[in-house]
């Protein structure tokens, strides 16, 4: 069945039938309706998934979602033009261009946290770049994905845009196939096998993985704020965000702070009993809830700790004093855990940052502008956001993705057309100017290289990315200049005849207005 998906989708690629824009704008359309009219079945099907809210299925799913393409769909066209570049003396009357293509069928394998979002924000940006997509959506979220299997076909093109289910064998038999690109999310482990499969093809990847990503709390800030915004972002989900915060650093001297903070964040945000509150959800199933409660063992929860089965039930949980080399120390947590490791400083907490893996998010909690600097310039993820958590995922003209470890590319927005779209480079040539090109020709001697740095060096300016008016000015110019520069490389060839370089260079400085970068010429 899913050589069958691959081959169908490869079929009605191959037939044309993804690259119009107006078919690319009618398929986002009704993408976005199907959001619109099934809003209560996907919430539903989270509900039965991961204990989510009704409340939070919008917010954390399909807000982004209808952001993404609404832009897509305003601004394709301005995305799939071709993009002029600079020119320079030997192709002054040519064009030249990048032109966005659809790389062609495309593997989204989507993630369980949030099973929409994550799996069919890649799709807009494959949509919009003119590409086929097979989905392939997480099996433990199985109500979503059933529900996307069953949707996905009554909006979309069912052969452009096929949902295949199922689980490590389905996906196996996937990743065997030949696919123009693969975008995962998901855990690294897997993340390595995915682009082990992808190598045997050659076909580039995407990979949104996750790892331990770090909240510095500097002394120097309000606590109320920083812990209400760190509470949000760790223990929504259940901690099941992989740009939740993973740790706290701070110093020794506000770490109580920090706990208490926290401690009266949570009965705000869920009362007495987190167990009983809507907003508070459950890890996906039994084998996570082991993994996430083993990493507990040895530990005694200063916030929270309790734990149930038989719901997969793990209260929201602080741990203060956590050493460095802890087993919780080791790997992404994944869950509702937050330990707090201290550090004497910010170099201390810079340097502890630098030993390991680069995250793919950093949060810096600080009012002083040198501690933040030093940060941002001392350190790497694939994301930061100063005095809050996970907010730059929301906003869809930064590129998400992780970088080392947490990941390789990245998506949202133009990202994401551009991550789905080969740009191809394109130069239209004249066969007019041919005393120009007859530099490159053979026979050489010096007077011809150095004719051609020259003419190489000098970048023109492009008139194309103005208005009609200027498209006008542009061919008025050209035309003016493939008579003038005909004349003055007879001159300097006359010149340089008569040993006279310096002449030669003084004549080319007579188009020094029309250049991209005055003063070029003569700079060997």
């Amino acid at each position: 069945m899913e050589k069958q998906a691959v081959q169908r989708a490869r079929e009605a690629f191959l037939a044309g039938r993804s690259r119009p824009l107006e078919f690319r704008v009618q398929q986002l359309k009704s993408l976005q309706r199907m959001i619109t009219d099934r809003q209560g079945e996907i919430a539903t099907a989270l509900k039965q998934d991961i204990s989510r809210s009704q409340y939070d299925t919008p917010l954390f799913e399909l807000i982004g979602l209808e952001n993404e393409i609404s832009l897509a769909v305003s601004k394709l066209a301005q995305w799939a033009a071709p993009r002029h570049v600079e020119r320079n003396l030997l192709t002054i009357s040519d064009q030249a261009y990048i032109q966005p293509e659809p790389l062609g069928v495309v593997l989204i394998i989507g993630a369980w946290n949030y099973p929409w979002a994550l799996t069919l924000q890649p799709l807009v940006g494959a949509i919009a770049a003119g590409n086929a997509a097979v989905l392939k959506p997480s099996e433990l979220s199985e109500y979503s994905a059933s529900l996307l299997k069953a949707l996905l076909p009554r909006y979309l093109d069912q052969e452009l845009y096929p949902v295949v289910c199922g689980g490590v064998s389905e996906t196996q038999e996937l990743l065997r196939q030949r696919f123009d690109h693969v975008f995962y999310t998901g855990n690294s482990t897997v993340g390595k096998l995915v682009m082990e499969a992808a190598a045997r093809h050659l076909t580039p990847v995407t990979l949104e993985l996750g790892g331990k990503s770090p909240c510095y709390i500097d002394k120097d800030v309000d606590l109320r704020v920083a812990c209400r915004r760190i509470t949000w972002g760790k223990f929504v989900n259940c901690g099941q965000t992989c740009i939740a915060p993973d740790y706290i650093l701070c110093e020794p001297s506000i770490q109580n702070r920090v706990v208490e903070g926290i401690r009266q964040t949570l009965l705000e945000f869920y009362g007495p009993d987190p167990k009983s509150s809507p907003d508070y959800g459950r890890i996906i199933n039994q084998r996570h809830f082991n993994r996430v409660m083993t990493l507990l063992e040895g530990y005694t929860a200063t916030v929270g700790g309790q734990s149930d089965a038989s719901q997969r039930y793990i209260a929201p949980t602080v741990v203060k004093d956590v050493p460095p080399q802890a087993r919780l120390m080791q790997e992404e947590i994944f869950g509702p855990l937050l330990p707090i490791v201290t550090v004497s400083d910010i170099d201390d907490a810079i340097h502890f940052l630098n030993e390991r893996e680069k995250p793919l998010a950093l949060y810096v909690f600080s009012s002083n502008k040198k501690v933040i600097k030093r940060m941002l310039a001392e350190t790497t993820s694939g994301g930061v956001t100063v005095n809050d958590v996970i907010m730059h995922y929301t906003l869809n003209s930064l590129p998400f993705g992780g970088v080392g470890q947490s990941g390789t590319g990245s998506y949202h927005g133009k990202h994401t057309f551009n991550q789905f779209s080969h740009h191809r480079a394109c130069l239209v040539k004249s066969l007019g100017m041919e005393e120009v090109n007859v530099l490159r020709y053979p026979p050489q001697n010096h007077q011809k290289v150095r004719r051609v740095r020259l003419a190489m060096r000098t970048p023109m300016v492009d008139f194309s990315k103005g208005t009609y008016i200027w498209a006008v000015t542009a061919s008025i110019v050209a035309l003016g200049l493939l008579v003038a520069l005909t004349v003055i490389l007879i001159l300097i060839s006359l010149l340089d005849d008569f040993g006279f370089p310096a002449s030669s260079l003084m004549i080319l400085g007579i188009f020094l207005p029309f250049s991209g970068k005055p003063g070029n010429f003569g700079k060997e």
